[in-house]
């Protein structure tokens, strides 16, 4: 099985373990206990599910419960990890509403590893990576991803509020449905400090280099729209398709950056007085997210 992206882009991952690789078993499988060694017999041309020669049987196997025998790899990869991927949608500027026909595709969500990969020696990768040509995806561990968003990171928060999934398995939906868990006036500091860091790094730019980075300048304007709106409705912005000529003005350079930048000056005064009148909570719902949170980790059980 490929990540959730397969459905949309069909690349290849990672190369698989090559037949006549020795393996033994992580955990026990087709009836044989863990520590069985074996042989791969055949390999993927696209997933995770090898066949491995065990006690002169073949036995379909997913690569999570194999460990190359005489190395130090750790029992999953990060290719073997992508079956667990709960949560996908893109992002970046395709979920923006500020694609190009040269732009490529972000995806990103979490994965919940099988409970196993917590009780051993080693932790689970706390996300996974995969590159191919015009696509990167990025997926968070489970308990990484929801105390990002509990922070109020603005990356994470317009993860769960994309115009664009991908996957939703029912572990993910039910997270989907108490997302407004995550908000909380939290959002003033957290986009509020973004947004500082940013501008420093324009600021420092134009005054060493005499120009700015237009990228950047799109992605502190973007903020500023997406924290003010989550400010005053309680729903993360994502599409900012409302602003898509004016921002694709700043990135193209058609509009100058003083020009710009009296627009920030403008966002930022906005920004501020929705902080300062926000029906938001203090704090976001810790209990509601650690509950689901448990309920994950009881359905990673039996994987």
């Amino acid at each position: 099985m490929l990540c959730p992206a397969a459905e949309l882009y069909s690349a290849p991952m990672s190369r698989p373990l090559p037949p006549g690789t020795a393996v033994t078993l992580h955990t026990p499988q087709g009836g044989f206990p863990a520590g069985t060694a074996g042989t791969i017999v055949h390999s993927p041309q696209a997933g995770s599910v090898y066949g491995v020669e065990v006690d002169g049987q073949l036995v379909k196997i997913n690569r999570v419960h194999l460990k190359v025998t005489g190395t130090d790899l750790p029992p999953a990869d990060h290719e073997a990890l992508c079956p667990f991927v709960q949560y996908a949608c893109v992002m970046g500027s395709r979920a923006f509403g500020l694609s190009t026909d040269t732009s490529d595709t972000d995806l990103r969500g979490f994965y919940l590893p099988p409970a196993r990969l917590h009780w051993g020696l080693s932790d689970p990768p706390p996300q996974l990576e995969y590159a191919r040509t015009g696509v990167e995806e990025v997926y968070w561990e489970a308990r990484k991803f929801v105390l990002l968003a509990l922070k109020a990171n603005p990356n994470v928060l317009e993860v769960l509020t994309s115009p664009l999934p991908v996957t939703v398995t029912p572990v993910a939906q039910a997270l989907l449905e108490i997302r407004g868990a995550f908000l909380s006036r939290r959002i003033a500091q957290t986009y509020g400090e973004y947004v500082k860091a940013q501008f420093r790094r324009l600021d420092n730019e134009q005054r060493t280099h005499g120009e700015v980075r237009l990228k950047h300048a799109v992605h502190l304007l973007r903020l500023l729209l997406s924290g003010t709106h989550a400010l005053r409705t309680g729903e993360v912005l994502v599409d900012v398709t409302e602003h898509r000529d004016t921002l694709l003005a700043v990135k193209t350079g058609q509009m100058g950056w003083p020009e710009a930048d009296r627009w920030r000056a403008a966002l930022q005064r906005d920004f501020d007085q929705a902080a300062a009148q926000t029906r938001l909570p203090e704090g976001p719902d810790v209990a509601a997210v650690e509950a689901w949170l448990l309920m994950a980790r009881r359905a990673a059980l039996d994987w």
